[in-house]
């Protein structure tokens, strides 16, 4: 089950990359330069491509959720890596107790 939540993650990341990519840029550079015509009367905001991206992109969210949820029950509880390390008494310099 995680290998195919794992295929279907990656597969999802790399059509979302190509989305994103294919889109026309609107240019604006973060919305610098943007008029409020532009935002009013927007005609890409029911674009395919824009949607398609929303969706593929939940799809992602979703996968990925999904992945973490059935990742995390193969995880045991383990004992910290400190109560393993045994400490070497004898290794240990000493305070000097004449000072």
């Amino acid at each position: 089950m995680e290998n195919i939540l794992l295929v279907l993650n990656i597969v999802f990341a790399i059509v979302l990359v190509l989305l994103i990519l294919m889109q026309k840029s609107e240019g604006g550079a973060l919305g610098i330069g943007v008029s409020q015509e532009n935002l009013m009367f927007s005609k890409t905001a029911g674009n395919f491509m824009t949607k398609a991206t929303a969706v593929v992109a939940t799809l992602f969210i979703i996968c990925s959720l999904a992945l973490t949820i059935v990742s995390r029950g193969e995880l045991s509880p383990t004992s910290s890596v400190l109560d393993t390390v045994e400490e070497k008494t004898e290794d240990t310099p000493s305070i000097p107790e004449d000072n």
